[in-house]
């Protein structure tokens, strides 16, 4: 392909592969007055459909226990919200314009590739991972979101493995201003002290810490610290003492605590501490299932006791995107990509394609483990 580097396309097939959905990206951002669009194109085998149809669902799914205890007939599984549309053959109130990669895809793969999308509701939580201790088994409690494509006669018939597919997508929330803090931004503490008692003040302790309430069915509450800083700082009394601190709250430095929330987990791929969560009015807090918040806690840690202690609520979300696509994240600069190219009959700098694999993105590095988020 030359010195282009073409549009990169996210791939999956069914274990027959008479069915493969493409996604232009995988994580889709809620930019507070809109949400970004899912659209895709699913290609299909004629000659295996005869007389049944396709069809591609999404799903917002709340997990709150184990898989394996579906087994004993109890499900930790709640559909929050379920949307599905009939790819193939299309129905004509459900045919919507084609998005330019849809347009673009089409002509790439040819006629026997069919575009679906959905619109996600505002109302929607966004994708959050409570991250599980390192004895923890099975898939982790948290929201999600999933595509599923599958060959059946109507919506109702039982899937079969063999002919559907499923692929885990996420969402995030995007801030609009720079008064709030984004991921990975260092965030500067200023703390004045004004000491008009007769007792000093040892030293300073400065944390962020992350809450997460599940509110759906029970009531947990998780509470990490996810950057801490102690200073030995004294003030001794009738004095006053100004000092900033920065603290930069990031997973990196998280990985093994148990209970902290996550931006949503794709398989094989890293992520990063959860945005917070923003209710809008009106919004049942029940359908949102994790609620996620920040704040910064300052100590005082004072001499014969009478420790003095105040917080700072704060809101962590990611920047907003760029007019380009803002399907790469940070997390996946480091990823082994895995890159499948396609050559073309009639190629051109605006028509190529990079397909990649939906499932095999490894961050570098990482072992053929079993991934305990999956």
């Amino acid at each position: 392909m030359g010195d282009t580097a073409g549009t990169r396309v996210f791939k999956k097939s069914s274990p027959n592969c008479k069915l493969t959905v493409y996604l232009g990206k995988r994580d889709f951002v809620d930019h507070l007055d809109h949400v970004d669009p899912v659209e895709g194109m699913v290609l299909i085998d004629p000659e295996y459909l005869k007389n049944r149809k396709v069809f591609v669902t999404l799903t917002c799914a709340f997990h709150y226990g184990r898989e394996d205890l579906d087994v004993l007939g109890l499900s930790f599984r709640k559909d929050l919200y379920v949307s599905t549309v009939q790819a193939f053959p299309q129905l004509k109130e459900e045919q919507k314009p084609l998005s330019h990669l849809q347009e673009r895809l089409m002509k790439k793969l040819g006629q026997h590739a069919y575009p679906f999308s959905f619109i996600i509701p505002q109302n929607l939580p966004c994708s959050v991972t409570l991250q599980p201790g390192p004895e923890d088994t099975g898939k982790a409690c948290g929201v999600e979101y999933e595509l599923r494509a599958f060959c059946a006669k109507t919506m109702e018939e039982k899937m079969h493995q063999r002919n559907s597919l499923n692929l885990a997508i996420r969402r995030y929330k995007a801030s609009l201003d720079k008064e709030l803090y984004y991921h990975g931004e260092p965030i500067s503490v200023n703390v004045h002290v004004t000491n008009n008692s007769t007792k000093t003040v040892k030293n300073v302790k400065i944390s962020v810490r992350q809450f997460a309430d599940i509110c759906l069915f029970s009531t947990a509450h998780f509470k990490c610290p996810v950057a801490q800083v102690e200073a030995d700082d004294q003030v001794s009394p009738s004095s006053t003492s100004c000092h900033v601190y920065t603290l930069t709250p990031m997973l990196g430095t998280n990985k093994e605590k148990r209970g902290l929330a996550l931006d949503g987990k794709l398989k094989h791929e890293d992520t990063n501490l959860a945005s917070s969560t923003i209710i809008k009015e009106g919004t049942n807090k029940e359908m949102m299932g994790i609620l996620v918040s920040y704040k910064v806690k300052v100590k005082l840690v004072v001499s014969r006791g009478g420790d003095v202690a105040v917080e700072l609520p704060f809101v962590l979300m990611h920047p907003k995107p760029t007019d380009h696509s803002y399907s790469q994240s940070q997390s996946e600069a480091d990823v082994d990509t895995n890159l499948i190219e396609f050559d073309m009959n009639t190629p051109s700098q605006g028509d190529e394609f990079v397909f990649e694999d939906f499932a095999r993105l490894r961050l570098a590095g990482m072992k053929d483990d079993k991934d305990p988020f999956c």
